[in-house]
């Protein structure tokens, strides 16, 4: 089966969507932290971007900042559902769940590990519930975009 662009790309917005929300609710969970982390991240991601005059601190709310985390947040979560999509599209849904998993756990890597070599300003965020949310984020695109591919263009794998 080829890779659904339209199941893969909303797979990612909701994907995002999803991990941006278990990781808030970690947060508040365990932390007593909010709003200022969720500004903080916003600022280190927006840096991307905008250049590190953003950076924290103060981590405050800011229009702009929170714009341009957003939409690069979304665009790197399409681009991210875009590769595991094509990854899983052959696979079936426990194995795609799976595979969400362990892609979860290498993107934490990446991100936060390899990407941390330009834009070292992201090691801040190495921490359990950033892993955490990364395996959500996989599992996420996963479930999602095996829900999004019309039901005739699933195949019967089970497996």
């Amino acid at each position: 089966m080829s890779l659904n662009w339209g199941a893969a790309i909303s797979a990612g917005i909701v994907a995002g969507v999803i991990a941006t929300a278990v990781q808030i609710a970690l947060w508040w969970g365990f932390l007593d932290a909010l709003p200022w982390i969720l500004y903080r991240d916003a600022r280190l991601t927006a840096a991307i971007v905008m250049g590190q005059e953003v950076l924290p601190p103060p981590a405050t709310f800011d229009w702009a900042v929170m714009l341009v985390a957003t939409l690069f947040h979304f665009v790197i979560s399409i681009i991210y559902s875009l590769i595991l999509a094509g990854l899983i599209s052959r696979l079936g849904r426990m194995s795609s769940i799976l595979a969400g998993g362990v892609y979860g756990i290498i993107l934490y890597v990446i991100n936060m590990y390899v990407i941390t070599i330009v834009f070292p300003w992201f090691s801040e965020v190495r921490d359990w519930i950033t892993i955490l949310t990364h395996v959500f984020f996989g599992i996420s695109i996963a479930v999602t975009y095996k829900a999004f591919i019309k039901p005739e263009l699933r195949g019967n794998h089970s497996v």
